[in-house]
């Protein structure tokens, strides 16, 4: 039974890792590395977003899905595709965005951890909430389990959001939404 009303055309990511999941689907692969063989970052990351934009247009993509995607957009591709990129962030937001939220989390004694899934914006993981998800954590909790629970809440919530995105049961307004059961 198909639970998400989608198709996957392909796969983007700036490393090859995870290339055997698509190829277990037969899902096209493109593996784009954010090269800077002159030392200019903003031009490798123009040329990256180019090829992914190329992507989009030949499959006629409608949604994008950055799940493990660990770079920063630029502000314009930003800007181009808010309305319809998801992104799920290994935290509760607001609090604890960037990298390494389960260590600062785990620093600061925090009792629930959590997983959120947003619009990307141009401002990093400021976008509209679509989803949020937490889970209870105690003392005894290290950080290994930290991640494994958050992974865990990480794919309902990404699930959730992309479901009620398709199903277009978000609306945004500003920078908030309104999500309809």
């Amino acid at each position: 039974m198909k639970e998400l009303l989608c198709e996957i055309p392909f796969i983007i990511s700036n490393h090859p890792d995870l290339k055997y999941i698509a190829e277990q689907f037969e899902i096209p692969f493109f593996h784009f590395p954010l090269v800077a063989d002159s030392g200019d970052k903003s031009k490798a990351k123009a040329e990256q977003e180019a090829l992914i934009e190329a992507a989009i247009a030949k499959y006629e993509v409608d949604t994008l899905v950055m799940a493990r995607y660990m770079q920063v957009l630029s502000d314009d591709f930003c800007d181009k595709h808010a309305s319809h990129t998801i992104n799920i962030h290994h935290s509760f937001l607001p609090a604890f965005e960037g990298a390494k939220p389960y260590h600062r989390a785990k620093e600061r004694g925090v009792k629930l951890i959590g997983a959120t899934a947003h619009y990307a914006t141009a401002k990093l993981d400021m976008g509209p909430i679509i989803v949020q998800d937490v889970a209870p954590i105690s003392h005894r909790d290290t950080v290994k389990d930290m991640v494994r629970k958050g992974k865990d809440l990480e794919r309902v919530a990404l699930a959730r959001a992309l479901r009620y995105h398709l199903e277009s049961r978000v609306l945004v307004h500003e920078n908030r939404t309104i999500v309809f059961d």
